[in-house]
């Protein structure tokens, strides 16, 4: 009997093997091809060694399904599974017959039938495009993509269009499309019909034989208008194309579109790009262009005609009519000014009209006038157009008649905005309204007025765990704001602006806040006022200036055990401090380049430096005095005084610097380095006159140190609780010793804030869409802050032997690391973003714990408050 066993055996597995391999089969996406159809599976190029690849491979009319981040094909192939369009379509019918009936039934009474109209509209939109798209799983993936000869041989032509375009006239492209017909099931051969189930994967290989390109060898110009011709040999210097670059037609575009701003730019009004045309002959050398740039006069006259502007009419109220009643004019430096009513200053307004009587026509002048009016934010529209002056056809020069017209946007425009968050296991409501007032003062200014208020979320602080197992218990913050800005458009300075710095939207901005924060612990209220000079050096590079800025914080009230709680934590008094009666005066500046958009869809690259120089020199303006000590009822004595206010004096600088790879017109990656550096200048003394110690500290003020955690940092840790270096913050019970977990191990303290001297960080993150509206988005940040300053207690542990100090030989393994996937729901007007992030690696943990993802769990777990949980980053707008 056991003879048979093996053959049986052998049977049963063929069996299965058949069984399952039908069943995939059954689930392969070649059901979803019809007759005679192919799927394509690759596409590849071969050859390039030259040319630019990637303009090559952006003409594929087809692509394989994507794999990343999602198998677009599989995905839509299991929704397929579910997919019943003659059931939906029932359902549609029903649907419909359903409202009809209901809307008969409603009657005359139009709210009803309106609103029945809208609930129909919007679930037969939603049945109908279940029925053409799928269902939703099918909308997370992509349907197949059949193969078709046809788009094969126009992406080999368009190969063909493009490498001449760039020089490789001899340049040959073929396209050969390879079919997988895989083997039969027993290992003998498959059928090789096109329509079986094997022989319908199709890759497509283009190859490419670029030859060699050839190069300018000789560039001339034939231009009819001797005045033209004049103005642009003048300014050759500036030309784009040159003898021995090689030939490029896209290069050749923008030359011409060069010379026509060039020109226009010149009083050539009518001049257009179709009046320059270009020879080309290669007939000359092996692998040579002999370019001949021609440029014509216009059809039936003797030349081209510069113009200048006769006269200049600027209309700031267009749109508004009151028939019967005239425009009142009021005339500045040639301008004439039109309004029914005079609600702007006509002197700020003829510095932001760049276009002047009797001046040569210019093109770049006329938008000037249109970008600087509307920086003003007080134009809904701004216009510059020209009407031509009647003049005898034998001239060789115009005029013209300029006329700027703008209409006005609403005077006053309300904001409010109504949330909530939850923090600290706790929902907490906010409110915000803001009120915008154009032209406050008749000056063009913006005067912007805010309110808010807010309950958050906070774990307690003065109440220590008395065990491992203890729950931190949370309480509410109420936090109250008002702010107010008047921004005015010019420099406020005591002498002549000049007229020139016009061009770079000079703004004077003043703006003064106040912030009062109440929680058991403590109250504390901040009053800010700032002083600021804004520029712009162009559209994507904005300057700011404040040359006084001036702070003043006071904390009326702090409970006597949270003081202690501060005292325990060692950062050198640090946190205490910023509690403390401070006066923050400072100086600072800041260079912002942004060349993306609102919604981040360009390949761009932004970087923000900024510098800050606190109280300088605080020794000429402050005096010794004597204070009550924060919280006590101790008397200390202070060198550095305003009153009854520390002063402290430092230095800051920053760089944050942003690249943005646009991949495909929908895919991004994305990185970003952010470092700074905040350092005390002079050292502040305080005396205890009760115990006569004397302690000497660079002390900075806490708003000014630097953070890392959070959904803009390093995501895997709790917003400004990273940190410091690799010294680790522990739990204490209430006899003062340091709490155990279960292994023995002690217990770190990650609800207090981590302030540092030292700031470095990034992330790298790719951003790719998933459907409709919704972005996914994989990433990881890696950061950490540091102290500059000595601190004995800080620099080594007896659990971890970490410092808190920066060190040039370790800094790079205390780098913490988080990594996580997130999404982005894009609704155009805003960007909601869900991003979930987990530890890599930390610094302060010990040894065994480090590499965190050894301890990974998807829930905490109380008695294991060492497993590494997922963090949920809760955004609006990208996190950089």
């Amino acid at each position: 009997m056991s003879e048979h066993v093996g053959p049986v055996r052998h049977l049963i597995s063929k069996g299965l093997t058949v069984a399952v391999l039908l069943g995939a089969a059954a689930c392969s996406p070649m059901r979803l091809l019809g007759p005679r159809q192919q799927l394509l599976t690759k596409v590849q190029l071969e050859g390039v060694k030259q040319a630019d690849q990637e303009r090559l491979e952006a003409l594929y009319r087809q692509r394989p399904n994507d794999n990343f981040p999602l198998p677009k094909l599989a995905t839509y192939n299991l929704g397929y599974t579910f997919y019943n369009p003659e059931r939906l379509q029932q359902k549609l019918d029903t649907t419909r017959a359903e409202y009809t009936r209901r809307i008969a039934a409603a009657g005359t009474d139009s709210v009803a039938v309106g609103k029945l109209l809208q609930k129909r509209e919007k679930r037969t939109q939603r049945l109908q495009a279940a029925i053409d798209k799928g269902n939703a799983i099918m909308r997370l993936g992509d349907p197949p993509v059949i193969y078709d000869e046809q788009l094969t041989r126009v992406t080999a032509e368009q190969m063909r269009i493009f490498l001449r375009s760039k020089g490789f006239f001899r340049s040959r492209v073929s396209a050969t499309d390879t079919t997988d017909c895989p083997r039969g099931l027993f290992g003998g051969p498959g059928k090789q019909g096109r329509d079986t189930l094997g022989c319908r994967r199709v890759a497509v290989t283009y190859r490419v034989q670029e030859g060699q390109q050839f190069l300018i060898s000789q560039l001339a110009y034939d231009i009819a208008d001797s005045a033209v011709a004049r103005i642009i040999k003048a300014d050759s210097s500036q030309a784009l194309l040159r003898v021995g670059q090689p030939y490029d037609e896209e290069l050749i575009g923008r030359e011409r579109g060069r010379l026509e701003s060039m020109l226009k730019n010149r009083g050539y009004f009518d001049f257009r790009q179709q009046y320059i045309s270009l020879e080309a002959d290669t007939s000359f050398a092996p692998y040579s262009v002999r370019l001949l740039v021609m440029v014509e006069n216009p059809p039936d006259e003797p030349g081209h005609r510069a113009y200048s502007v006769r006269n200049v009419t600027m209309i700031t109220d267009a749109g508004v009519n009151r028939f019967g009643v005239q425009r009142d004019t009021v005339q500045r430096n040639g301008i004439n000014y039109l309004a029914y009513d005079h609600r702007f200053s006509t002197r700020i307004l003829d510095r932001k009209v760049a276009v002047r009587p009797g001046e040569q026509y210019s093109l770049s002048k006329s938008i000037l006038t249109q970008r600087q009016l509307a920086d003003l934010d007080v134009f809904r529209f701004q216009g510059v157009t020209y009407q031509k002056v009647p003049m005898p056809t034998d001239t060789t020069t115009g005029l013209l008649d300029a006329l700027v017209s703008t209409s006005l946007l609403k005077k006053y425009q309300e904001t409010s905005e109504i949330g909530g968050t939850v923090v600290a296991e706790k929902p907490g409501p906010f409110g915000n309204f803001r009120l915008r007032v154009r032209n406050a003062f008749g000056g063009a200014e913006i005067l912007d007025l805010g309110l808010r208020a807010g309950l958050e979320g906070q774990y307690k602080a003065t109440t220590t765990p008395p065990g491992s197992n203890a729950r931190i218990p949370s309480v509410y913050t109420l936090q109250l704001g008002a702010n107010a800005t008047l921004t005015l458009p010019q420099f406020l300075v005591p002498w002549r602006a000049n007229p020139l710095l016009t061009k770079y939207s000079p703004r004077t901005r003043f703006s003064l806040g106040y912030t009062y924060v109440d929680r058991p612990e403590y109250n504390r209220t901040t009053l800010e006022s700032t002083y600021d000079y804004i520029w712009q050096r162009n559209a994507f590079h904005q300057y700011v200036l404040t040359p006084l800025n001036v702070s003043l914080v006071n904390t009326p009230k702090i409970d006597a055990a949270f003081r202690d709680v501060l005292l325990k934590q060692s950062n050198s008094g640090a946190l205490l401090r910023s509690f403390d009666r401070l006066l923050i005066p400072s100086i600072n500046a800041s260079s912002l380049y942004n060349s993306n958009d609102f919604v981040q869809t360009l390949d761009a690259k932004y970087l923000r430096l900024y510098t800050e120089l606190g109280a300088p020199g605080r020794q000429f303006y402050t005096a010794p005095g004597t204070r009550t000590t924060i919280g006590t009822q101790n008397q200390e004595q202070l060198e550095t005084l305003v009153g009854n206010l520390l002063v402290l004096d430092y230095a800051r600088a920053g760089a944050d610097f942003r690249r943005y790879h646009k991949l495909t017109s929908r895919q991004y990656f994305t990185w970003r380095l952010n470092g700074g550096i905040a350092q005390a200048l002079t050292p502040t003394e305080l005396r205890n006159l009760q115990s006569g110690q004397v302690t000497s500290s660079l002390l900075i003020p806490y708003d000014k140190y630097f953070f890392a955690g959070g959904g803009s940092s390093v995501r895997a840790w709790r917003p400004r609780r990273l940190g410091v270096g690799s010294y680790p913050t522990y739990q204490y019970n209430n006899r003062g010793d340091i709490i155990l977990d279960s292994r023995g191990i002690p217990l770190r303290d990650e609800n207090i804030e981590q302030p540092g001297e030292l700031l470095l960080e990034g992330s790298v993150e790719y951003r790719f869409p998933l459907f409709s509206y919704v972005r996914g988005a994989v990433f990881t940040d890696f950061g950490n802050v540091w102290t500059l300053q000595r601190d004995a207690r800080r620099d080594t542990t007896g659990y971890t032997q970490g410092s808190a100090r920066f060190s040039p030989k370790r800094f790079y393994r205390e780098f913490a690391v988080g990594s996580g996937a997130g999404l982005r729901f894009d609704f155009t007007f805003l960007i909601v973003r869900l991003d979930f992030a987990v530890k890599v690696y930390d610094p302060t943990a010990v040894a065994q714990d480090r590499w965190a993802l050894r301890n990974f769990a998807v829930f905490g777990n109380r008695n294991k408050p060492w497993l590494n949980t997922p963090a949920l980053n809760v955004g609006i707008g990208y996190p950089f």
